[in-house]
């Protein structure tokens, strides 16, 4: 039957209403290079269930339906029947979509991997290897087996990227600064690269710094070499000469200026203007539509997050201005919107502001930019959760012998708890001495007032105290 493209909510709706058989709608971006690799394999997948109905929508230019559908990333998928929603999956996971499609049409019981005939072909050979390692698995291996690749070809897959180039990075001035050619790998192009490099490097966020396939380290330690002049050695060390300026691609580092030239082909008057829209206030947000009425779902949650943060921020309605919308997009090196700024360094779009959010990069980078007081950041850190520990390492894998007593007592006494590893935020480490009034980790809150450190908890454990302490 193939994929039919949907062109007004009206013309979704009444499809909708006329289908009894399973409905799949995959809401897609024309920038977006994972959406255009899932809308191989669901063009596909139409052709293995040809009893259901498979639809597409280009998200950003149907904000109506996008919103209906709270759709705020792509590749986004919407799974209905009889007329009503009952599955959604987000992000290019191919086994994933096929198992989820199975399902909905009918064709396989919970428990059972989806494995249609034409998923490799249509997803190209990396995803076709993929797939060859899933067909490997036992039938009990469960769902969270289906998007996981054979652990050694990740690995392989892994090796081989970090070693293509001699540096991978995403936080790119640096880099220019120390006039060092280098490629990039954007990770929110490929879930399977993103979560399986925290495992690979045994680091949990990102950026990451390889040179000649051995990781450097993150953005703290990348800057803080830089600023005390380590990274020329170390580029030196592994035999990586400085020259002329290397040139990303095409990918869009937080941080940068979105990877401007220095010529864009646009006219003094215009780069003017856009450098006084950019710079007209310390958090600006490029848009579709207003605050308090925005006209595309990814533009809206961009201004829930922003508020979420209780950031002051300004916006441009780009739908009012055609020269600013054009403009823009070559100025700043970044094809779609919305786009946020903050002290005139483009951060991103929905997707990577939403992602920054999640993992408290975004809060970092307001507070490193003064947006936000870095009190005010310590202060929402120690309240976010009833008990919270604030030590070194993990729970599962505490780097200091005080820190994995404290966790043990809580683990014994049987409370929950959750954790902050101080060793990932140097400002965060420093300034909470300063705040708690208390020089050393680990260091336990509960409901956002410090209980103490090794010593205190354990007594308070040896007395019987602990459970009630924190419990009151």
């Amino acid at each position: 039957m193939g994929v039919k493209d949907v062109k007004s909510k009206q013309e979704l709706d009444n499809l909708v209403k006329e289908k009894s058989a399973a409905v799949m709608i995959h809401f897609w971006a024309s920038w977006c290079e994972a959406s255009k690799h899932m809308d191989q394999v669901f063009d596909h997948l139409s052709t293995d269930f040809p009893h259901a109905h498979f639809l597409r929508v280009e998200a950003e230019e149907q904000p109506e339906i996008s919103d209906a559908y709270s759709v705020s990333a792509v590749p986004f998928f919407v799974f209905l029947k009889d007329g009503k929603m009952i599955d959604t999956l987000e992000g290019a996971y191919p086994s994933e979509l096929a198992n989820k499609v199975s399902k909905v049409v009918g064709s396989i019981h919970a428990g059972e991997p989806a494995a249609p005939a034409s998923l490799g072909m249509a997803a190209g050979p990396s995803v076709l290897e993929a797939i060859q390692d899933f067909a490997k698995l036992d039938n009990n291996s469960s769902r969270a087996m289906a998007t996981t690749p054979a652990p050694d070809a990740l690995k392989t897959r892994l090796q081989k990227l970090t070693n293509s180039h001699p540096i991978i990075k995403k936080a790119v001035e640096i880099l220019k600064a120390e006039n060092v050619k280098f490629g990039t790998f954007d990770i929110l192009g490929d879930n399977e690269v993103r979560e399986g490099l925290k495992k690979f490097s045994n680091w949990p966020t990102y950026p990451q710094l390889y040179c000649k396939g051995e990781l450097l380290g993150g953005s703290d330690i990348i800057i803080a070499m830089h600023e005390g002049g380590e990274l020329k050695q170390a580029f030196s060390d592994h035999g990586v000469g400085t020259g002329d300026v290397g040139k990303s691609n095409g990918t869009q580092p937080d941080g940068q200026k979105g990877g401007v030239t220095d010529s864009t082909g646009l006219s003094s008057a215009l780069t003017s203007r856009l450098e006084g829209l950019i710079s007209s206030a310390p958090v600006m947000l490029f848009m579709k539509g207003t605050p308090d009425e925005p006209r595309c779902g990814f533009s809206r949650k961009v201004v829930e997050i922003l508020r979420e943060e209780k950031v002051d921020f300004k916006t441009f309605d780009i739908l009012s201005d055609e020269e600013v919308r054009q403009g823009l997009k070559v100025y700043s090196n970044w094809s779609s919107y919305p786009q946020l700024y903050i002290k005139s360094e483009l951060i991103g779009g929905s997707d990577i502001v939403l992602e920054m959010q999640k993992s408290g990069e975004l809060e970092k980078v307001l507070v490193e930019k003064g947006i936000i007081p870095l009190e005010e950041r310590l202060k929402k850190l120690v309240n976010s959760t009833p008990v919270l520990l604030f030590m070194k390492g993990t729970p599962e894998a505490p780097q200091c012998g005080f820190s994995s007593k404290v966790v043990n007592a809580l683990k014994e006494e049987g409370i929950k708890f959750g954790s902050f590893d101080i060793l990932t935020d140097e400002e965060v480490r420093q300034g909470l001495k300063k705040f708690s009034n208390w020089p050393t980790f680990p260091q336990l809150y509960y409901k956002g007032e410090l209980i103490g450190g090794c010593d205190i908890i354990l007594e308070l454990k040896s007395n019987g105290e602990l459970a009630s302490t924190l419990s009151e």
